[in-house]
């Protein structure tokens, strides 16, 4: 029946997200999830909220989280956007500030839902090489272009660049805007953020579904200065005018009130993930250096795609991607350390297993 379709439906590849299967025992190290809960102040907030106000739509602006995220970063409430998770964000990004005549450049190697927007919005759009080591090298960003988005962490592969090479890329790129996605930011970079009065081509977009322990809430946000989130804004309100309910805003604003322990919970996400480092490669697997709550590791003698279905075996799943020049990799998320020992003593079976 799909004559029914609009003619652009018919052009669209979705998304497909990591599986979250039913197996008894899963342990599940595919979509990068916090294996801590929420902040106890966090639920508390929860719960508070969950009443007959229920019945109210809620604050259609946010103000209270967007102040909170504000005083956080250091901004302005006017610097501050918030949407149902950072894909939803970056939805009203690619429409809204990404759209142009000359391409949009992203790397070659990258989540996955970058082409997937540029094919909804109708998005030239262009591939930019990482290097060897997979590392994002902005000199190649040096072009004519209609923008340019990446995440640092980059994904899948984990590896950071620097604050001081995106500060040359923004100076480089002054005319176009540079959208930096920081979904893993917090286990081991530095946030653009500390730019944005400096620059006024700069978006930063995070999400409270990594380290904050929030991916069932669905809370993303974007910062940068004014002219750039009146354009999202725009879009929103176009879009759908209500965008976080009574009960995501004050579990938001309750995940940034509590420091100590999200500080507690990311680093003990980065000790976990140096200790799941070593491991593997005292097992043979190259690592890429990892500065989100994942590693990426391939095997030179195990194929990534059998090793995957032996853990599965298992009940242990991990993210094989079936891409060019990645598909002998496997990205591991980082859990408990009781989940790591079980990970690595399945991992030690089967690498001796040949």
């Amino acid at each position: 029946m799909s004559q029914f379709w609009s003619p652009i439906v018919h052009s669209l590849t979705p998304y497909v997200p990591g599986e979250q299967p039913k197996v008894t025992n899963l342990l599940k190290l595919n979509t990068n999830e916090s294996p801590y809960p929420p902040s106890p102040k966090v639920l508390q907030a929860i719960a508070q909220a969950n009443s007959e106000n229920l019945r109210l739509y809620p604050d259609p602006n946010a103000d209270q989280l967007k102040r909170t995220l504000a005083d956080y970063h250091h901004l302005e409430t006017d610097q501050v956007f918030v949407g149902n998770g950072s894909d939803e964000v970056l939805a009203h990004v690619f429409q809204g500030l990404l759209k142009h005549d000359k391409p949009l450049l992203f790397p070659e190697i990258t989540y996955s839902f970058y082409p997937v927007y540029c094919g909804l919005y109708e998005i030239e759009y262009r591939k930019v090489p990482l290097s060897e080591s997979f590392e994002i090298k902005v000199e190649d960003y040096q072009q004519a272009c209609g923008g340019i988005i990446f995440p640092n962490p980059n994904a899948p592969t984990g590896r950071l660049l620097a604050l001081d090479a995106i500060e040359i890329l923004l100076k480089s790129q002054p005319d176009v805007v540079v959208v930096v996605d920081e979904a893993y930011i917090d286990f081991g970079g530095q946030s653009a953020a500390s730019l944005i009065n400096r620059y006024p081509n700069l978006l930063v977009v995070q999400t409270l579904s990594k380290s904050r322990a929030l991916a069932g809430i669905r809370v993303g946000f974007a910062l940068g200065q004014a002219h750039l989130i009146e354009a999202l804004e725009r879009v929103k309100n176009s879009f759908n005018s209500y965008p976080l309910d009574r009960l995501a805003i004050p579990a938001a604003v309750a995940a940034f009130e509590d420091e100590a322990y999200f500080q507690s919970c990311c680093q003990k996400v980065i000790h976990t993930r140096n200790q799941l480092t070593q491991t593997l490669e005292e097992l043979g697997f190259t690592v890429l250096p990892s500065a989100a709550n994942f590693v990426f590791a391939s095997h030179p003698h195990r194929e990534a795609q059998q090793l995957a279905q032996k853990l599965r075996d298992e009940a242990i799943i991990v993210r094989h991607f079936k891409q060019p020049k990645i598909d002998q990799f496997l990205r591991i998320t980082i859990g408990t350390d009781e989940q790591n020992a079980r990970l690595c003593e399945a991992l030690k079976r089967i690498v001796a297993m040949g």
